[in-house]
C-alpha cells in the first residue's frame, strides 16, 4: 500500500492562486460558509476530494474553517478497507479530524450505495457539529450526469444536473472546475490519490459514458460535447429557477388551505395551458410530500378535466384528490384511531389539524401565528420546507446546546409516561431533522437569528379521546 504524499514535485505559476480565488467565490456565493464555520468534507481518497481537502486545509487565501473529513467504506470491492486506512493516515498527516463509517452489509447497487453513503454523511455531520456538508463533484461529473439523464428520458428539471447547493446544507464548490484542472493542481502539489479499480469497469453505465461514450461523442460528433452539456445544464437550471419564482404567484389565487385539506379552484386551474397545469399540480402535491411520475401526472390531469363531481382519484401515501363541484380537495384520510400527520408546505400563513394517539391539535403557522398553548419561534430564513408535524419515532434526536439527545431520554428525564409520548407533536424539516417537540424542547439550530423576523408555529389541543 502506497503512502500518501503531499510535497510539491513541480510548480505551475499562478495555478494555486487561480484555484483559490475561484473556489473562494464559489464558497461565498449565496451566504455560503464563512470564517470559522464548521465543514464536513466527504473524502473518498480519490483525486477530486483530495484536491478539495488540500485547498480547504492549506490554501492561505481561503478563510480558516473548522474542517472534518468523513470516509465511508461500502465494502463493495476487495481492498476497500485499505482505502480507509490510507485516508486515516493522510488525515493524521494533514491534521484533519476524520470520521470513518462502514456498511454492515455491502449494498446491492449504485443507488443503494449512494443512499447508505449519504445516511452516513448526515450522521457524521451531526457528530462533527458541522453546518455544511461538502462533496467534490466537478464539471465532468456534471456533464456525465446530464447525458446519463437525457438518455434515460428525464424532464427539464433533470437536465439541470447536479445542483451546486441543496438542502439540508449540501454544497458542491468544485462544480465549475474541469477534471483536467484538478489533475494539474494535484501534480503541482505532489498529491497522489488512491486508485479505485471499480471506476474502470465499463459494465457500469456511468463508467461507460465516462470512458467510452463521451470521448467517442467528442471525437466523432461534437468536439465540445462536454461544454455543450454544461451549457444545457445551465439553461435548464435557469429555466427551473425562473419557474420557481413564478409558481407561488400563480398558486395564490388557485389554492386555498383549510382544516379539511388543500382546495384547488377547478375553473381557474383548467384555464391554464395543459403543460402548465401539470407543473402547478406537481407543485401542489410536492408541498404535501407527494411525487408523481410522468404517467401518474397525465392520469391525474385527465381526472381534473373529466372527473365528475363526487368522484375521487387515489394518490400515494393515503391521499386522494376529490372533486366537489368547481373545486378539488386534496386530503389525507385517516382511519379511526390512526395518526394523521400534517405538512406545512411553505412559509406562507396557514393552519390545519394533526391527530396523534387519538389527540387532535389545531396548528397555525406563519410570521404572526396567534398565541396558543404550545408555540415556537423558529428561524425565518433557515427552514427546509416542507415541514411536517408528526408523532415521536424511535431514534428521533434533537440538537440542544449541550449536544444531541434522543427524545426517548428527554421524555424519560421529564417524567412523561410512555403512553403519553406518542401524543406529543414533533416538528421536523424536509430532511427529517427535529426542530421542535411541542412543550418539551426546541432545537438550538432552529431558533431565529439576530434581527430576524421569526417564523411561528403554534398548537392548541382541541380534542382528547
Amino acid at each position: 500500500m502506497s503512502e500518501p504524499r503531499w510535497q510539491a514535485t513541480e510548480s505551475i505559476p499562478g495555478l494555486e492562486g487561480r484555484f483559490t480565488e475561484r473556489l473562494r467565490r464559489e464558497l461565498e456565493r449565496g451566504s455560503g460558509p464563512g470564517e470559522g464555520d464548521s465543514l464536513l468534507l466527504a473524502l473518498s481518497g480519490g483525486l477530486d476530494s483530495l484536491v478539495l481537502l488540500h485547498l480547504l486545509r492549506f490554501a492561505p487565501a481561503l478563510p480558516r474553517y473548522r474542517l472534518t473529513a468523513a470516509h465511508f467504506d461500502h465494502r463493495m470491492r476487495e481492498g476497500s478497507g485499505d482505502d480507509a486506512r490510507w485516508v486515516r493516515g493522510l488525515c493524521r498527516a494533514w491534521a484533519v479530524p476524520l470520521i470513518l463509517g462502514q456498511a454492515s452489509i455491502p449494498p446491492r447497487g449504485e443507488e443503494e450505495a449512494r443512499r447508505m453513503r449519504y445516511d452516513f454523511l448526515f450522521r457524521a455531520r451531526e457528530e462533527a457539529g458541522a453546518r455544511w456538508l461538502l462533496t467534490a463533484h466537478h464539471a465532468d461529473d456534471q456533464a456525465e450526469t446530464v447525458l446519463f439523464r437525457a438518455l434515460r428520458g428525464t424532464g427539464l428539471r433533470g437536465l439541470a444536473g447536479i445542483p451546486r447547493r441543496r438542502r439540508p446544507g449540501i454544497l458542491r464548490p468544485l462544480l465549475p472546475f474541469p477534471r483536467e484542472g484538478l489533475e494539474a493542481y494535484a501534480r503541482s502539489r505532489g498529491i497522489r490519490p488512491r486508485e479505485d479499480t471499480s471506476n474502470e469497469d465499463i459494465s457500469i453505465p456511468r463508467n461507460y459514458l465516462r470512458h467510452v461514450g463521451l470521448p467517442a461523442l467528442e471525437r466523432v460528433v461534437a468536439p465540445g460535447a462536454r461544454k455543450s452539456l454544461l451549457r444545457l445544464a445551465r439553461l435548464a437550471r435557469e429555466n427551473e429557477e425562473a419557474w420557481d419564482t413564478l409558481i407561488p404567484g400563480l398558486l395564490e389565487g388557485l389554492v386555498k388551505v383549510e382544516d379539511r385539506g388543500v382546495f384547488v379552484v377547478r375553473s381557474a386551474f383548467l384555464a391554464y395551458h395543459p403543460s402548465l397545469r401539470g407543473r402547478l399540480l406537481r407543485e401542489v402535491l410536492r408541498r404535501r410530500g407527494l411525487n408523481l411520475d410522468e404517467a401518474g401526472t397525465r392520469a391525474l390531469l385527465e381526472f381534473t378535466r373529466t372527473g365528475a363531481s363526487g368522484r375521487a382519484y387515489p394518490l400515494p401515501g393515503g391521499y386522494r384528490l376529490f372533486r366537489e363541484f368547481d373545486r378539488f380537495l386534496l386530503s389525507e384520510d385517516a382511519k379511526p384511531g390512526e395518526d394523521r400527520p400534517l405538512l406545512l408546505p411553505g412559509p406562507e400563513e396557514g393552519s390545519g389539524q394533526v391527530t396523534l394517539g387519538g389527540r387532535t391539535y389545531r396548528v397555525s403557522w406563519g410570521r404572526s401565528a396567534p398565541e396558543t398553548k404550545f408555540r415556537a419561534a423558529l428561524s425565518g430564513s433557515g427552514l427546509a420546507f416542507p415541514l411536517r408535524v408528526r408523532g415521536w419515532a424511535p431514534g428521533d434526536r434533537v440538537h440542544l446546546p449541550a449536544g444531541t439527545r434522543k427524545l426517548k431520554r428527554i421524555f424519560r428525564d421529564a417524567g412523561i409516561p410512555a403512553g403519553e409520548r406518542n401524543r406529543i407533536p414533533v416538528l421536523v424539516d424536509a430532511s427529517g431533522e427535529v426542530l421542535w417537540v411541542a412543550g418539551v424542547a426546541v432545537s438550538d439550530r432552529a431558533g431565529p437569528k439576530t434581527a430576524e423576523a421569526p417564523f411561528f408555529v403554534g398548537m392548541e389541543d382541541v380534542h382528547q379521546s
